[in-house]
């Protein structure tokens, strides 16, 4: 083409390439996909931390009637304690392991595939805690919760890729949060399920737990009619027919053409390259960054102070003034607020971009760290006091779900292309169980040593987060996976450029 003609017909090719990633609603059907991969995926993890508190008195009894029946003596309180304890942390050590085995499972049976297979682990858990009672064996609840873990790494580790391979450029932000609706859906669901008005009874907790087999179930009836990623079937599998009837169902016919467009480009940037594994993510320098980010990021998710706001959240209620029978339904509130967020969080994040949110997000939780240490400190200066503590447990939260909670699995997806995705995915979720695990054992010591200074531990780590955030990581926002990749090198080509013109300017001056 003519340079004079090119010139003329520039911005209209700028024009075209804008209108395409111009956020446009989503096909339904990619909706329903969308809904059918969460009800069975990460719904299933926000269901089952949740779930296992409101029988937490009653399942201690049980324990406490059969170790009497079967040994004819009482279990002393650290025992009881020890084995309630592995109930509940026994689920971090089955996610930690599902979260290992979904990258690679996804590679060989499909990001679609995985999730179904996946219902195999619920159902078993669901199967093996409704025994538990009727048997008289707690071991089963034991080895049910650990199922039940793997269930939810593999979920955690897979959907976040199924979705973000689903979604269209434009949409993949929103699309994307998907992850952490259904998360937090699971949590409030379970947070009302437990009620005692439903099934949070004495005589209904083996039917409480045994209901992870109802998200299963549904799973199994609605995703079968939706199809497989289409970067897998075109860049893993070779399948130009099936990516083509995949995009046409999920994005409709007029925009299939761009979609596939762009996965031939990504497929052509990775011709002969292999899928890799998570220990190949370190040796690979042009990597470094990302990988770097997404360790930082879902280590942070978990230690920025989250958990420690809902062990506080009981308490303060209490201060509050709340009667004890009546705190459960507050904690419900705490669950809602997530939802809200979420939500909030998944209209917003492909106008504002994911930078800013996940930084305001952090920004927000570091300056509620510093008001609920002030108003921990002085709970007993005033009757207010109290109630600017529960607006700070509700701040702390809001501001959780509005960045860091949704963002953070974007960011994986984003990072990365498709032969490093799923193990990009499989190091996040380790790092990410693994410091599940690490604040779970350690925050008790931390609140013993510091009491309610603790949260200016939390506040270290959201402002080195959001320091890390602002020096490294880019606006992914309307980018493709190859254009993210090409922003990451090209940055550490100007590092090495600048690098080298120094040590020039140096060797010159001597």
């Amino acid at each position: 083409m003519p340079k004079e003609y090119k010139n003329e017909y520039q911005p209209l090719l700028a024009k075209a390439t804008k209108d395409r990633r111009r956020p446009k609603l989503p096909n339904k059907s990619l909706l329903l996909a969308v809904c059918a991969a969460g009800i069975g995926g990460t719904f299933q993890y926000g269901y089952n931390i949740s779930v296992i508190n409101a029988p937490t008195a009653y399942v201690q009894d049980f324990i406490n009637q059969t170790w009497s029946e079967r040994y004819q003596t009482q279990i002393s309180d650290d025992g009881l304690t020890l084995l309630w304890s592995t109930i509940v942390s026994i689920f971090t050590l089955g996610g930690l392991i599902g979260a290992l085995i979904g990258g690679t499972l996804s590679v060989r049976v499909g990001r679609k595939g995985t999730l179904l297979t996946n219902n195999i682990f619920a159902l078993l858990a669901a199967l093996l805690m409704g025994l538990s009672y009727p048997t008289g064996l707690f071991e089963l609840l034991i080895i049910g919760r650990f199922i039940s873990g793997l269930n939810a790494g593999i979920a955690i580790c897979v959907q976040p890729l199924y979705l973000g391979e689903i979604a269209p450029t434009s949409l993949r932000g929103a699309m994307g949060m998907g992850t952490s609706i259904f998360i937090t859906g699971g949590i409030f669901t379970g947070q009302v399920i437990g009620l005692r008005e439903l099934l949070g009874k004495e005589e209904y907790w083996p039917i409480l737990l045994s209901t992870t087999c109802i998200p299963a179930f549904l799973q199994l009836l609605i995703l079968p009619w939706f199809p497989e990623s289409p970067r897998y079937l075109l860049i893993d599998k070779g399948d130009e027919e099936g990516c083509k009837k995949a995009l046409k169902q999920l994005h409709g016919i007029a925009d299939c053409d761009s979609e596939q467009e762009d996965i031939e480009k990504e497929r052509n940037s990775l011709s002969g390259l292999q899928a890799k594994k998570p220990w190949e993510l370190f040796a690979d320098r042009s990597l470094r960054w990302q990988v770097l980010t997404i360790m930082v990021l879902n280590a942070a998710q978990q230690l920025n102070g989250i958990n420690a706001i809902y062990f506080y959240a009981g308490y303060v209620f209490k201060q509050s003034g709340i009667p004890s029978d009546k705190i459960p339904y507050a904690t419900v509130g705490t669950g809602a607020c997530e939802c809200i967020t979420a939500l909030t969080c998944g209209m917003l994040i492909d106008r504002l971009g994911r930078k800013v949110l996940i930084m305001g997000g952090y920004t927000l939780m570091a300056i509620c760290c510093v008001l609920f240490t002030l108003t921990l400190t002085f709970q007993e200066a005033s009757p207010v006091v109290p109630y600017l503590s529960m607006v700070c447990v509700f701040a702390f939260i809001l501001s959780f779900g509005l960045g860091p909670g949704g963002v953070t699995n974007i960011l994986t997806t984003e990072l990365f292309t498709q032969n490093s995705r799923p193990a990009a995915y499989m190091l996040a979720g380790s790092v990410n169980w693994s410091s599940f695990f690490f604040i779970g054992l350690v925050f008790p010591f931390i609140v013993l040593g510091l009491k309610q200074y603790c949260f200016l531990v939390f506040l270290v780590i959201c402002c080195l987060v959001i320091i890390y955030i602002f020096l490294v990581v880019p606006e992914t926002k309307n980018k493709t996976f190859l254009e993210i990749q090409n922003e990451f090198q090209s940055s550490k080509k100007r590092q090495i450029g600048c690098s080298d013109g120094f040590n020039l300017s140096i060797r010159m001056n001597i």
